[in-house]
């Protein structure tokens, strides 16, 4: 999804030349699979945020193109909307250091993109989901130029037969909507971690991924509101699960989806659900050799799986597999965020080694209750772990999966004063019970319900560099 294209509406024989290409190049790398052509090398991580962009009154100022253009840096690219904006951090051998570099950087990149905002009349934080938008601020004025963009909505609208998108979450307060367009999908911003795996055990860390993302997410909440609701810990998982959802004969498979099982054996069973369950969205095509993937690696794009393999390039044009953890919330620090992704790349290494994800797996319907009960309650959740049924979540994190992600995490070489500052910012925030979205209901609560004081707070923290844990309210 991150290249541009040149049209945004297709015909019958656009699908049909598509999918031509779609079935060679899966066949394809089924035989690179099989054959041990994916690269074996592991660990690199990688990094994307994505953020906002607020004029002064902590409203989405939608100038991004501007934005862009003065900073001028290509580790900085548009998003859907033109409010937000995506930082990308660069690939990192994972081990000694690496977490620590990758903060530095990305602090770094922020602070220069601050001056530039500075410089336009606009502010730049990183939240799950902004308290203060509104649904007017979703709609296709706001929508970012790039072709590929227009496409997507139109094309999920055909889906759909222009029927508008009805939003429905239950949480502490009840929130029901109906939109006409893919820009709800604009309010839910993201940390992504990228882990690029040995192919020959791309399907056992895809599964430990799905295993541990209830656990992860329960420390991890940072979206409360939405439209003035309090609703869950992490609105963002629910709102982005409705906000492209399809109809007619596929509606039953989600494009935005924890997943239906683990995969067995290898990731050809990914490969084989892509083609299979999933119709073409946008059907683009390429002119590139076969061996380059672009309609495998585009069509994977367009399913939004909450941890999803990727396929890549290494320089010398081989190719390699990539995990891509989508869970995490943008914010509120960042510290906050590489502790954790240390959590999840620790607690994935963790079930790796100790064989959790062959032996005694959870599961995958328990993976998945977990994921949706933390996503909801955060740490007030209770979740299922191997030996361990319907465990409070923090006692879960604090008896065994903290320091199961400190073991891990040594295994993949990360020095321990690395492992030290970010679990241990993981286990302050736990036993504090003070994660983001707890800070923002108390804030709000003490301000009498104001969304812009609390805004307002909320970046004045952020600024700070502290981990949310110390934020006074």
């Amino acid at each position: 999804m991150g290249d541009e294209i040149a049209r945004t509406s297709f015909a019958e024989a656009d699908f049909t030349r598509f999918g031509e290409r779609l079935n060679a190049e899966t066949s394809l790398a089924r035989e690179w699979l099989r054959g041990g052509r994916f690269s074996e090398a592991g660990f690199s991580i990688g990094f994307e945020l994505e953020a906002w962009l607020l004029d002064h009154n902590c409203y989405p100022h939608s100038i991004n193109e501007r934005f862009l253009d003065e900073l001028a840096n290509p580790l900085v690219v548009p998003e859907l909307s033109r409010f937000n904006v995506e930082f990308n951090c660069t690939p990192q051998v994972l081990g000694d250091f690496a977490l620590r570099r990758a903060e530095m950087e990305m602090a770094e990149l922020w602070a220069r993109s601050n001056v530039v905002a500075h410089g336009l009349d606009a502010n730049m934080v990183m939240i799950g989901i902004l308290p203060t938008i509104r649904e007017r601020d979703l709609t296709l004025d706001n929508i970012s130029p790039l072709k590929r963009y227009h496409a997507l909505n139109h094309e999920v609208l055909r889906r759909r037969g222009g029927r508008p998108f009805r939003v429905a979450i239950e949480g502490r307060e009840r929130l029901e909507t109906e939109h006409t367009d893919v820009m709800l999908e604009a309010a839910t911003t993201s940390f992504q971690v990228h882990i690029k795996v040995p192919a020959r055990l791309g399907h056992r860390y895809h599964n430990a991924s799905v295993l541990v993302s209830g656990p992860v997410l329960a420390a991890c909440g940072n979206a409360p509101f939405l439209f003035g609701r309090t609703l869950w810990e992490e609105t963002r998982i629910p709102l982005f699960e409705q906000a492209v959802a399809l109809s007619g004969a596929h509606a039953d498979i989600s494009r935005v989806t924890f997943g239906r099982d683990y995969f067995a054996d290898s990731l050809e069973t990914w490969l084989a659900e892509n083609l299979e369950e999933y119709p073409v969205l946008l059907p683009i095509v390429f002119e590139d050799p076969r061996e380059r993937l672009r309609h495998l690696r585009l069509h994977n794009g367009t399913i939004w799986r909450w941890n999803r393999p990727l396929i890549g390039f290494e320089e010398d044009g081989s190719p390699h597999l990539r995990i891509e953890h989508r869970i995490l919330p943008a914010g509120p620090t960042f510290i906050d965020m590489m502790a954790n992704a240390a959590l999840y790349l620790g607690l994935v290494e963790h079930v790796v080694m100790n064989a959790m994800d062959e032996r005694s797996p959870l599961p995958f319907a328990a993976a998945r209750a977990n994921f949706y009960a933390a996503a909801r309650d955060g740490l007030r959740a209770r979740l299922d772990w191997p030996g361990r049924p319907s465990t409070p979540a923090a006692a879960l994190l604090l008896d065994e999966l903290i320091p199961a992600a400190r073991a891990g995490l040594a295994n993949m070489g990360v020095d321990m004063t690395d492992r030290v500052r970010y679990l241990d910012v993981i286990e302050a925030r736990v036993r504090s019970g003070q994660t983001g979205a707890a800070w923002q209901r108390a804030c709000l609560q003490a301000r009498g319900g104001d969304f812009l004081e609390l805004m307002a707070l909320y970046c004045e923290r952020q600024r700070s560099g502290l981990p949310v844990h110390q934020w006074d309210v």
